[in-house]
């Protein structure tokens, strides 16, 4: 896929991300429905895999998985980290926010969650320039 399709399909998935946190409901800075919570922040890490993919090609650079396996997020953290540091941070705390404590712990605190969602955002913009 050519890399400006892929940050188009990023932005698609951060959007649907935010319709799903919106279905959520919120009260007190918290969000009401951990499925959607949890839905929305699988969707928005995976937003964040396509960016970081597309900011990799465009670096010339791109995560060979093995025959049998899946991209290990190692590689990316690896790669990042010899190109740009900033990428990396916003990689990171995509990873940790969005698919550790929002999609397998389902942390519901919105200022936490929307941390993530601001990574997802920056890794787009990175992609873009």
């Amino acid at each position: 896929m050519e890399d400006q399709k892929i940050i188009q399909e990023s932005e698609r998935y951060l959007s649907n991300a935010r319709e799903l946190l919106k279905k959520a409901g919120r009260e007190n800075g918290y969000f009401c429905d951990p499925k959607y919570v949890r839905s929305a922040c699988g969707v928005a890490y995976l937003g964040s895999v396509l960016a970081t993919d597309a900011y990799l090609a465009k670096k010339g650079k791109v995560i060979v998985k093995k025959k049998g396996s899946r991209k290990n997020v190692d590689a990316y953290r690896r790669l990042l980290a010899l190109l740009n540091r900033k990428v990396l941070h916003s990689f990171n705390s995509a990873y940790n926010v969005l698919h550790i404590y929002g999609y397998y712990d389902g942390e519901l605190n919105a200022k936490i969650i929307n941390v993530g969602f601001d990574a997802v955002e920056e890794l787009i913009d990175a992609a873009k320039k």
